[in-house]
């Protein structure tokens, strides 16, 4: 019987190591806690969400709500965990982030065919099949490792987390309950702010104390992750079309929108946990409660996690893989997860899946049929593998990378993404009828 390492127990490489064992491999999974921690983790358990608890849209028009969509019916180790945890999170699927970790923990050390090895990997066998799905964390020592392997030097972006309140220590007096367009069953706690108390807060989000960087560091922000502070130096009003955007959400018996809303998601199954959506930061503890207790309702409000920032590490992927997620110059070795810079909880996810499912089925002597940009998962892969990409950055899912539907049609931009959508979804029902996923 073939085997398989796996170096990492995160989304992807949790998701690559379940599609192999799924179909008779035997797999190897490394993971280096608890022994080694990253300066973002802390939990035991597999497939920690480090940042947000959310995994986003879940609709159809939206490219990582299609998805999701076909990586359930690829049979996805994550899309099933996370629809067994998930909390209220009205159009988006968010998870109870301490019980998805530990159910996807289970569901691994339960499989016969999956081996877990608690060690930090330093070295790398190129002659043994591996998935190197160590994350956008990966150590120093492996990072090394891996510069050797690839002849490359690595890329480097910051990638920010945001904080976590007790709803007990809100002002329920001062918030209300709401989804924006009233898409859901009012899952979101709303903080209004009228103008002057957002230009107060302004004033001093731009002015506070941020964590000095290291000398041998340069700050490279991912756009979908950029740190509040940062944005909102782009412009007085930046923030008013991004995180604290008011449109959509109204207080009931209103007569108009506020001039800012900040909302805040559940974060567990008990929802005694929020998180501030899109208030990943950078700056110093102390000066996230000064400055975060302005919010009209947060005045009391008790942090139990802090925003934190962090490096992410990720490969030229262009010009070192294929659509396979394969290194093109050893066929033993391939990548998985946010390192080869795709960009988001799914889409790591998606390449762990994908890269098992392609794996197995060349270790099982069986034909490989690679997924094209037609579907949200086989664009993703093309993308990372397009060897025409100069300016190489991280990537999510959206449509744009998507192949066009092929035929001019006069509808609306959500219209022609639902489009896309079904045409996706009937191309991964074909490609199971014909067992391309066995």
């Amino acid at each position: 019987m073939s085997q398989v390492n796996v170096i990492g127990a995160g989304l992807a490489g949790c998701e690559a190591a379940y599609a192999l064992a799924n179909r008779g491999i035997k797999v190897k999974l490394f993971e280096q806690k608890p022994e080694n921690y990253s300066e973002a983790h802390h939990m035991e358990t597999f497939a920690e969400l480090v940042c947000s608890n959310s995994l986003r849209s879940d609709m159809l028009h939206n490219g990582v709500g299609l998805l999701k969509a076909e990586m359930r019916k690829l049979g996805s180790l994550i899309m099933e965990t996370a629809e067994e945890t998930k909390v209220p999170a009205g159009g988006a699927l968010a998870v109870d982030r301490e019980l998805f970790s530990k159910r996807v923990t289970d569901k691994i050390m339960a499989h016969e065919n999956i081996e877990v090895i608690h060690q930090e990997v330093c070295h790398i066998a190129e002659d043994e099949y591996t998935v190197i799905a160590s994350g956008p964390l990966t150590s120093s020592k492996l990072v090394e490792e891996l510069k050797r392997i690839t002849g490359e030097e690595y890329l480097y972006f910051y990638d920010a987390a945001a904080p976590i309140v007790t709803k007990e220590s809100l002002d329920m007096d001062k918030v209300f309950f709401g989804d924006r367009y009233d898409r859901g069953d009012g899952d979101y706690i709303n903080c209004s702010m009228n103008r002057d108390e957002y230009e107060a807060f302004y004033e001093a989000l731009i002015s506070a104390e941020v964590v000095p960087l290291k000398e041998f560091e340069k700050e490279v922000v991912f756009e979908g992750c950029m740190p509040l502070e940062t944005m909102a130096k782009r412009g007085r009003e930046t923030l008013l079309f991004g995180p604290l955007k008011p449109v959509g959400l109204k207080p009931q018996g209103a007569e108009r929108e506020p001039y800012a809303v900040v909302q805040l998601r559940q974060d567990n199954k008990e929802a005694s946990l929020y998180n501030i959506v899109g208030f990943q930061t950078h700056l110093k503890f102390g000066e996230q409660k000064r400055v975060f207790s302005m919010i009209p309702g947060l005045e009391n409000a008790e942090f139990v996690r802090y925003g934190v920032m962090h490096r992410n590490t990720f490969i030229n992927s262009p010009k070192l893989l294929n659509c396979r997620y394969g290194l093109k110059s050893n066929p033993y070795i391939f990548f998985a997860g946010q390192i080869t810079g795709v960009e988001g909880y799914i889409e790591s996810a998606s390449s762990g899946l994908l890269c098992g499912i392609y794996l197995a089925r060349k270790l099982n002597g069986k034909e490989v049929v690679e997924l094209d940009s037609a579907t949200a998962i086989g664009a993703l892969s093309r993308y990372v593998s397009n060897g025409t990409v100069a300016q190489f950055q991280p990537m999510n899912i959206n449509f744009g990378i998507m192949d066009d539907l092929g035929y001019r049609i006069k509808a609306k931009k959500s219209q022609r993404n639902m489009m896309k959508s079904e045409k996706s979804l009937a191309l991964i029902e074909e490609y199971i009828e014909k067992g391309y996923n066995l």
